[in-house]
């Protein structure tokens, strides 16, 4: 079994690590770890996107009964919408991830997916399966059961609601059910157990509620005999807050999904049906699971020294505690290998380094160096305890040397050094692991079985700290980390990361060219070390050309950009490809482009994906040439417009004028704005006064279920529905076609709607007002027609459109024909 336990150990200190922020506990956290000493149980809960975890159920797990509890999210959340910026896609995968993983943090939980791609909304799992290919979903859930090795999974949706929810929802529960049994049988996977060993779990349930049954009405009058219900809402008298409490705090960490939650206290009952497996008795999930040192060949003694442990332990000086549990190190390192020894190792280690209230860091003296490249780093150790600790050495990984210290660290006396060290010419660069190579819909390409199902790519640059505590060796590992004073948020943490030594970057995501004359293509070619130069050329679809060929680039200081400009000259007819660019750099070329994440409620990330342009010679016609934009939950709208060739003025709060929006052809109203933006309902009499005298409103979709009160999204009444058409190929018919909005300035035809992403369109009306007219129908197969994707009505002397067609999606993904419909929107009156 190849490395099986370095892997475990591995995975288990991820979620730790990626704080940045060195963990401090306080004394009743201390306890409270104390306690999970004595705990060898496991729980793995399984769901399909981030957000769909029951966070108080994983937080009831985690801190009231101290199981090992894991959330499995089969997807990065990538097809979602994105509530606090302008990411979707794979980025809004970065963010969610990272989401997840703060959310972790504050539950006690620990975060695992496989490599399924969330390619937006499903509505059946045969559907779903068949793009995400589930065979190799079944894999990573299968490895994940073996790796995890839970006595008990519960699913959040059934394994039998096909058609009745997300697609993706069902196919989760699916998913686990097949794995429960399959994780135990050696002839499946068998290139896992290299690794791992197989595992069977004790009970699989479906944590179900009254929402599943449609009322509570409903679900009081279901039979129960199958399900086991457990109160949630637990006080924690050492945590001074309820299960309810933590697991809101654990919830508002997604923002980008808007989901803030307020704390709840009192009784809070969970409902957990038993899917496969025994039934337990008595209410208690674990019931005739052995999850005791008693399960550990050898470990019972061991429950007896932690219990030793609390029995004395003294919150005001938790120190006091650290000979007893260098006893219960000891006992633990003499075991046999075994998967519950390497979890108890870490968390006795944790326990220790908090009781000796051990500060211990590495920290680099800037954020990011290249290969080959020499670093400053700065070591720091103190000892906040009366505890006997000397730092006997320190090893640079995964290159070394080691340093021999031999440094008693006195209570309180903090310890620090330099160290410059150059890094090895072979350490990868920092990215999330599952984007570095191209991907197909539904799939990540995972090669490394190790990576699959962690959270975020390993750090490679860590040091080893090896501490005699008590006589006894210590050793614990640190990432290197970059560490700034800022004069708003004081201490600043952010991952130190390894990158190449030029980026480049397209100024644009996607680029039409309405006509063969040339135009500016932009690239910022950046830096990720001092004094690079080198050549940049763009490699171009056929029958594209570009002035000039090649350019050369010099850049003296790390992080400097230059802007390089080259004239593209579309060819005479219809075409789209990719720009792709490369820079020579010491005979060796780089694509790479560079994106950072940064927010304040997650560690900021740096992203590197293969950077293209793409662009298209399409006959687009402009109706108008200026718009004003009212940005709602964040899309990127706005610079496709742009890119169309339109003046485009994002709009603030004072900029809401009749007077001033009069200079308008259009008033765009951006995605979800009537569930986000309060005040927009004040301006709505504004809005409608423009249309009345001539201007066009295009509002774009919004959600049903959190429109804010009082606002009217039209002049005339309109019902929004979660009507959608998934299928990006489905048929636009259409309804109006003499209208105007599909024949001026561009006529629009079947061909406009081929090569749309992801979707047709997302939350369509499904009742409105005689005043508007349906444009287009559409709909999802063995689905009836779905016509209130485009609605368009005649306002006073100008116009009022709804759509829940996804333009915000179409658009910076460069599809000719969205372009085409757009520009026929916004240009409804400036067809005079």
């Amino acid at each position: 079994m190849k490395n099986c336990f370095s892997t475990l150990l591995l995975f288990l200190f991820t979620t730790a690590l990626i704080a940045q922020r060195p963990e401090r506990l306080n004394s009743a956290e201390i306890y409270q770890a104390i306690e999970k000493l004595n705990v060898l149980g496991s729980a793995l809960y399984v769901a399909a996107h981030p957000d769909d975890e029951n966070t108080r159920l994983i937080t009831w797990l985690s801190n009231d009964l101290h199981m090992n509890t894991a959330y499995l999210s089969l997807t990065r959340g990538d097809g979602g919408q994105n509530l606090i910026g302008t990411q979707i896609e794979e980025l809004l995968g970065v963010i969610r991830t990272q989401e997840l993983l703060a959310a972790r943090r504050t539950d006690g939980g620990t975060q695992m997916f496989s490599r399924a791609n969330d390619f937006g909304f499903s509505k059946h799992p045969d559907e779903t399966l068949k793009i995400w290919n589930k065979d190799e979903v079944l894999s990573d859930v299968v490895w994940a059961i073996r790796k995890w090795q839970p006595d008990v999974i519960v699913n959040r949706f059934h394994h039998e609601s096909a058609g009745k929810t997300h697609g993706h929802h069902t196919a989760s529960a699916m998913l686990a059910v097949e794995a429960f049994d399959l994780a135990a049988n050696p002839n499946v996977f068998p290139e896992q157990l290299e690794y791992m060993q197989v595992w069977q779990p004790r009970r699989l349930f479906f944590n179900t509620s009254w929402w599943f049954y449609g009322s509570q009405e409903k679900f009081d009058a279901a039979d129960k005999s199958k399900m086991v219900a457990v109160d949630a809402g637990t006080y924690l008298p050492l945590r001074g807050k309820s299960i309810g409490e933590i697991s809101a705090e654990s919830r508002s960490m997604h923002k980008s999904q808007g989901f803030g939650s307020v704390g709840n206290r009192g009784e809070s009952l969970e409902y957990l049906d038993l899917v496969k497996g025994d039934m337990p008795t008595g209410g208690d999930l674990f019931q005739g699971i052995n999850t005791t040192w008693g399960r550990v060949p050898g470990g019972a003694p061991i429950a007896d020294l932690v219990k030793k442990v609390l029995d004395g332990y003294d919150f005001n000086n938790p120190g006091a505690s650290v000979p007893q549990l260098m006893q219960v190190l000891k006992a633990i390192e003499a075991l046999p290998e075994s998967y519950w020894k390497q979890v108890k190792l870490a968390e006795t280690k944790r326990v220790i380094a908090n009781c000796l209230g051990l500060f211990y860091e590495v920290v680099a003296t800037e954020p990011s160096a290249t290969p080959g490249e020499e670093v400053n780093i700065t070591l720091e150790a103190i000892n906040r305890s009366a505890v006997r600790c000397t730092l006997q050495s320190v090893r640079y990984l995964p290159f070394g040397p080691d340093s021999t210290l031999n440094v008693p660290l006195a209570y309180n006396k903090g310890f620090s050094f330099k160290k410059k060290l150059k890094l090895s010419n072979r350490l990868p660069y920092t990215n999330a692991y599952w984007l570095d190579q191209d991907w197909a819909l539904g799939m990540y390409t995972v090669p490394d079985q190790g990576l699959r199902g962690l959270p975020e790519t390993p750090k490679p640059f860590k040091v080893e700290f090896v501490f005699l505590v008590e006589n006894q060796p210590f050793t614990l590992e640190r990432e290197v980390v970059y560490k700034k004073d800022d004069d708003v948020k004081g201490e600043v943490y952010r991952p130190f990361e390894v990158v190449p030594p030029v980026f480049v970057n397209f100024a644009e995501e996607a680029l039409l060219f309405a006509d063969t004359k040339p135009r500016n293509v932009a690239v910022v070619v950046k830096s990720g070390a001092a004094n690079v130069s080198g050549s940049l050329s763009l490699d171009l679809p056929k029958g594209w050309r570009a002035e000039p060929m090649s350019t050369d680039f010099n850049l003296k200081l790390k992080g400097e950009e230059q802007t390089v400009n080259f004239q593209v000259h579309p060819p005479a007819t219809v075409s789209e490809g990719t720009i792709k660019p490369k820079a020579i750099v010491g005979g060796i070329g780089y694509a790479k482009s560079l994106t950072s994440i940064e927010y304040d409620h997650i560690p900021a990330q740096t992203v590197l994906r293969n950077a293209e342009l793409k662009v298209a010679r399409t006959d687009l016609k402009r109706g108008g040439d200026r718009i004003g934009y009212i940005m709602g939950a964040g899309d990127k709208v706005p610079d496709g417009l742009r890119q169309a060739g339109y003046t485009v003025d994002l709009l603030a709060d004072q900029d809401i004028t009749l007077e001033n929006l009069k200079k308008y052809n259009a008033v765009v109203i951006g995605i979800r704005a009537y569930n986000t933006v309060e005040r927009l309902k004040f301006h709505q009499p504004k809005l409608f006064d423009y249309a009345k005298q001539g201007g066009t409103v295009v509002v774009q979709y919004n959600t049903n279920g959190t429109l804010i009160p009082d606002a009217e999204i039209t002049p005339y009444k309109l019902k929004i529905s979660r009507d959608r058409t998934t299928v990006e190929e489905a048929e636009m018919r259409f309804l109006a076609p003499d209208h105007p909005v599909l024949n001026s300035p561009n006529k629009i035809t079947a061909k406009d709607f081929e090569g749309w992403v992801q979707e047709r369109g997302l939350y369509f009306p499904n009742e409105w007002a005689p005043e508007f007219t349906p444009v287009l129908s559409c709909n999802d197969p063995g689905e009836p027609a779905r016509d209130g994707s485009l609605l368009v009505a005649k306002y006073g002397e100008g116009w009022y459109v709804y759509t829940g067609l996804s333009f915000f999606r179409e658009l910076p993904s460069g599809v000719p024909g969205a372009y085409r419909l757009f520009a026929n929107l916004v240009g409804l009156s400036a067809k005079k």
